[in-house]
């Protein structure tokens, strides 16, 4: 069975802990570039609007949701996804969509119009798991940097 627990609470705050700390080793899977100090970096980006969830399989984090809602003019609210990851050894057991399925009541709850997420270009199995999942590709996201040489 997979549980899904919020590790913060609607304000940012983080409710568990534990969890938060726990969740670090399945984050860096997809996240390896994250600060040092994990919990002081996301700490920062839930005092920025993110929110997260963890999926929890026999006890253990199997996979990690960040997310925030964002009012936008293409469509008014939604809630993105900043990050989705399972653990790479509970892949296709349907952790990444109990983590969905939870963010989908969420968004519908708050009367959201879209769920939405970005999902690197080289990132072919995630997107086959997303069209499974009823998600569509609907545009090109672009990015410029803007971090000085080095």
């Amino acid at each position: 069975m997979i549980e899904i627990h919020a590790v913060t609470d609607d304000d940012g705050r983080i409710v568990v802990p534990e969890w938060l700390a726990r969740a670090e080793a399945v984050h860096r899977q997809l996240r390896p570039q994250l600060a040092t100090d994990y919990a002081a970096c996301m700490r920062a980006v839930f005092e920025a609007g993110g929110r997260m969830i963890v999926a929890i399989r026999d006890g253990q984090v199997a996979g990690v949701g960040v997310w925030r809602f964002l009012l936008k003019t293409v469509a008014g609210l939604e809630l993105y996804v900043d990050d989705l990851v399972t653990d790479e050894g509970r892949r296709s057991s349907g952790v990444g969509h109990a983590m969905l399925e939870w963010l989908e009541e969420q968004a519908r709850a708050r009367g959201c119009a879209l769920l939405s997420l970005d999902s690197g270009t080289q990132r072919h199995r995630a997107h086959r798991f997303y069209f499974r999942e009823g998600m569509a590709a609907t545009s090109f996201h672009f990015v410029k940097s803007l971090a000085a040489p080095r």
